[in-house]
Formats: C-alpha cells, structure tokens, sequence
C-alpha cells in the first residue's frame, strides 16, 4: 500500500505541476527543457551557430533548447540509452557512449570538429537508498566530464546535474582543474524537495 500511495502522489504532482503544464502548452519534451533555459539565462551559455553535445538526451527536453537557440547555424548531437523521437536540428545517437563503437560514432558525427558546450542531465535509477545512489550520481558526473575532455574546445563550458552529498566537493576541485570558473545552479525548476543541483564549468582549459 504504501508504494501504491506514493505513486499516487506523485501522479497527482506531476499532474498539478506548473512546469508540466507550461512544457505542454508551450510544446517541450519535458519540464526539464526549463532548467536549462533557466541556467542559460544565468550562465549566456548556449548562443546561435554553436556545437553541443546532449548526454542522457532522453525524451529530449533540452536537446530543444539547445537546437532552438543554436539554430540552423548550429549543430546538436543527442546521446541516450534510451530511444529518442526525432527532433529537427538534432543528430541522435543510441547507446551508452561508455562503449567503444558509440563513442566512436561520436567522434564520426563531430568530423573532427571540438564542440562548445557538453550538456548532461543524466541521473541514475533512484533506489531510495543515499549510500547507493549517491556514488552513481557522481560516477555519471564524472564520466560526463571525462567525455567533454575530449570533445570540448579550449574555452568551452560544461553543464552536468549532480546530487548533493558525499563526493560532491571533490567533484569541484576536479572542475575547478579544468575550467577557469565553476558555479553551483539550482534551477526553480528542480522539485525543491531533490537534491539534485547543476554545475556549470565555464572557460574549459583543453
């Protein structure tokens, strides 16, 4: 019963939720299409005719922020485990860009080109349990940061979502290694109950 009344609460929220009802009127993926909008506004970080490359894209919310704002100009490539329905202006590659030949579909897709901005709103599967999901959170910063090393140009920035909590702060130093600024956003747009938060590497140093 109480695994049922919890869905039934979260149904009821999702359903009363402000940025739900404002992505379907306004024709976005997700109410997370907001966060980024949000973090751009802050940040200036995305700008028309650039490159950037969306990692857990999936169903898609910011990959149509990204594309909106960069234009024809630009050019968005979208990376997710998960199926994702075509988006114009988005390049979609299925897979978990950890193994070899996704990444090295990556790497053909970019024709050799650095991006300027690495987007990741990749979370894992919550099990409720901190000590589990925690190191998971970090895992995925980590291996998002790993990534945008070798697709992002000198200068360009970084966006990743992260849970507070053990390792959070050695994740910072790490960042603050590799891009001249890093700032700690928590969009109105997150559930103020998560504890998700995104940090915004700016100036990457290559």
């Amino acid at each position: 019963m109480g695994r049922q009344r919890k869905g039934r609460q979260w149904l009821a929220e999702f359903h009363s939720d402000s940025y739900v009802k404002r992505a379907r009127e306004e024709g976005y993926r997700s109410r997370a299409a907001y966060k980024l909008l949000e973090i751009n506004e802050k940040d200036r970080l995305l700008r028309p005719g650039m490159s950037v490359v969306d990692l857990g894209a999936a169903p898609g919310g910011w990959s149509q922020v990204a594309a909106e704002i960069a234009g024809s100009r630009g050019r968005v490539i979208a990376l997710d485990i998960l199926p994702m329905s075509p988006l114009k202006g988005v390049d979609f590659i299925q897979g978990d860009f950890r193994e070899q030949d996704v990444y090295e579909s990556l790497l053909r897709t970019l024709e050799g080109h650095a991006v300027d901005l690495v987007i990741s709103d990749m979370a894992p599967n919550i099990s409720g349990v901190k000590a589990v999901d925690q190191p998971k959170s970090i895992y995925l910063v980590e291996l998002a940061v790993e990534l945008a090393e070798t697709v992002t140009r000198e200068g360009g920035s970084l966006v990743v979502k992260v849970f507070q909590g053990a390792g959070f702060q050695e994740l910072m130093r790490t960042l603050r290694l590799k891009y001249n600024k890093v700032v700690v956003r928590k969009p109105r747009a997150s559930r103020a109950r998560s504890k998700e938060t995104y940090l915004v590497g700016l100036g990457f140093r290559g």
